[in-house]
């Protein structure tokens, strides 16, 4: 039994809501490029697969958090994932407002699932994250890597007048100085 206060980790659920959310997207654009004209309307309405989306994310949710049961987390994930896919799915015509195929929502869709996997693995492997950044950062590469970094960053930010470069770039130069501020403390720590 888990300690009281200690929070219990479900691992196999983030994967199975992400091939869910995967396996619902492809089969919605499937289905909508065999079946274009395929509309459900009601009255004046026209219903877009998104609504079910978010009833799926709705019912998901309020099972993952009503319940404990294996079974009903599983359930949970998978109509968490479900919903979330079909909602991307639609990202295009959601933020367009008339066009179902526009380019954005692909990249919505890899942008999500780059992050999911990124959490997923950390979540599973942090450990040995930990472990090998550690390394890295006491070794020299990570002081050459950082000051590379640092110098190409503040490079971009003199050149240039564009905001999010220059947004990008600063991050990535604070970062490298973290880095190598980390590489220098960590020296002088083992010289003592």
């Amino acid at each position: 039994m888990a300690e009281k206060g200690k929070i219990q980790e479900k691992p196999n659920l983030s994967i199975l809501a992400m091939i869910s959310f995967i396996a619902s997207f492809i089969i919605a654009r499937t289905f909508t490029t065999i079946n274009p004209d395929t509309v459900l309307t009601s009255g004046n309405y026209h219903i877009h697969h998104f609504w079910f989306g978010i009833a799926l994310l709705a019912i998901g949710g309020w099972l993952g958090i009503s319940y404990q049961n294996e079974r009903t987390d599983r359930l949970a994930a998978i109509l968490f994932g479900a919903g979330g896919g079909l909602i991307g799915d639609e990202v295009g015509l959601l933020l367009t407002l008339e066009n179902y195929w526009a380019e954005i929502t692909y990249t919505f869709i890899i942008i999500v699932l780059t992050f999911a996997s990124i959490i997923i693995l950390a979540n599973r492997y942090h450990k040995v994250i930990r472990t090998e950044f550690t390394e890295f950062l006491r070794s020299n590469a990570s002081l050459y890597i950082s000051v590379f970094i640092a110098a190409v960053s503040i490079a971009f930010i003199l050149e240039t007048d564009n905001t999010t470069i220059i947004t990008v770039s600063s991050a990535f130069a604070i970062t490298a100085c973290i880095i190598i501020l980390a590489y220098f403390i960590q020296r002088i720590r083992t010289k003592h």
